[in-house]
Order: structure tokens, then sequence, then C-alpha cells
């Protein structure tokens, strides 16, 4: 099935037109809620997510697992592993810097069929930017091919980032004794809407997740890969949005994803 990838960016750019923008800076107290412990969501997450979801399948008639849909109904992820064909969105990816007025947020869908993404679109209103990808046909930024070049070979050139926030103690323990050994490692910019074009443009040379949550990962780590990039888990097997362990390390290049890894993990 041929997918309108042009269609799909429209939809990701309406709805952060109509529901996201005329929130940024301006939500008001009752319009930021904790769905969860420590996870918050914003009445701009719900509207974007409620109108992408309808367009979306009218253009492949195929479930939506959107990021607040699931986390109303967390059985809803389990089309990744039994349907042929599922969309995924984050209709917000970054909303704890949105509510702080951050520009470093993203609106996010992936086309996965038979738990491997096929398809990847990532939106970022702020800067008016939009990135593309499809397996086998290339990443694309606003229309430019995307090539990600090698990274240093060694260590101590190469810059990257570890969102640490849900790491235990040993693997904290492990990236700070390691953080000495790299030209630059920090903490990312806690939205990978943000950190895997970082990674896809070159700004960063690697970066290691924790959680993995398929509307997260399924549209960088694709994006990534089709620039030339790496994104496999810590036992070096490739990524899918179905499979839900934990741990995630991309990389500029397999020889950069071997140092990271030897030093991080």
């Amino acid at each position: 099935m041929a997918i309108d990838m042009d269609a799909v960016t429209e939809v990701l750019r309406e709805a952060a037109e109509t529901a996201v923008l005329p929130r940024f800076r301006s939500l008001s107290a009752g319009e930021v809620t904790e769905k969860s412990p420590g996870e918050i969501v914003t009445v701009a997450d719900r509207e974007a997510e409620e109108l992408i979801t309808p367009r979306l399948r009218a253009i492949a008639d195929a479930p939506v697992v959107g990021e607040e849909a699931a986390s109303s109904d967390p059985s809803l992820i389990e089309a990744l592993r039994t349907e042929p064909l599922v969309w995924l969105v984050d209709p917000l990816d970054g909303t704890r810097n949105f509510v702080r007025g951050s520009t470093d947020f993203a609106v996010m869908a992936a086309l996965v069929r038979q738990g491997s993404t096929v398809a990847a679109w990532i939106v970022r209103p702020t800067e008016g930017r939009a990135y593309v990808a499809e397996r086998g046909s290339g990443a694309w930024r606003d229309g430019e091919r995307l090539h990600r070049a090698p990274a240093p070979v060694e260590p101590s050139r190469m810059r990257g980032a570890v969102l640490s926030r849900f790491l235990g103690p040993a693997a904290r323990a492990r990236v700070s004794a390691a953080e000495p050994k790299f030209a630059e490692l920090g903490s990312g910019a806690h939205c990978a809407g943000v950190d895997y074009p970082l990674l896809a443009e070159g700004a960063l040379d690697f970066v290691l997740f924790h959680r993995t949550l398929p509307w997260d990962h399924a549209p960088g780590t694709l994006l990534l890969t089709e620039a030339g990039g790496v994104a496999q888990r810590p036992d070096g097997s490739e990524y899918r949005p179905d499979d839900d362990r934990v741990g995630l390390l991309d990389a500029a290049d397999p020889e950069a994803w071997e140092s990271a890894r030897s030093l991080l993990m």
C-alpha cells in the first residue's frame, strides 16, 4: 500500500496549528493534569490526538494507537502484535517542555507493518520543520535528503546524551564514570522528537534511552536508520516498536554504537 507521505505531514501540521501552538505559553492551570505519577498531559495533547486519529484512518484504514488513548486503555498497544498495519501517534512529544515554555516539542506519527516501522513523521511546530522517512527510500528534512556522516572514531571527540531519569543506581554510576571520556555527555532535550533529528543531522553522535515507548521511538529510529545511523537494543538486536523491552542505544554508525555501548553499558 502506497502512503501519501505529504498528506500525513499536513495532518500533523494542521493539528499543531489548531490544537498545539495556540496553547503554547498560554496554558491555564486547569489545562495541565497528571495522568499517572510523574507524567503530565495537557488539553493540547488530547485535542491534537483527537484531530489526528480520524484523519490518519482516512489515509490508511488501520488501528490508531495514540499515546493518550493508550494511557487510558493500555490494551490498545497489543495492536502492534496482532494487527498487520497500525498507526502510532504522539500528539505532543515533550509535553513537560511545552508546559515550561520550551520550544523542544514535536508532533509525531509512524506507520507500523507486521511490527516493523515503515514510515515516520516528525513535525517541529515552532521551527517550521518536518522530518519524514520511509523504509528503503531514505530520510528527509523539508524535502532535503539526510545523510548521517560517520561520528569521530575517538570517544573523546564524540558528543552524546543519556536520558537518565529512568535509570537505576548502577546504570547511573556507569554513565557518570563514562562522562569524562566523551567530548560531551548531556541529558538530551527530554523529547525524542528533538533528539532523533539532532542525531540524524550530526549534532549528536549517540543517544541512550532506557524507556522505549513505541510512539516515542518508532518515528525517530526510522528517521535515523534511513539517514544511515544505527538504532539497536543493548544486545545488538534491531529496534522494533512491538518489542516492549527497555534499553535503546542510537548512534551515527556501527563503530560509534560499539564505542558508546562499551563505555556506557
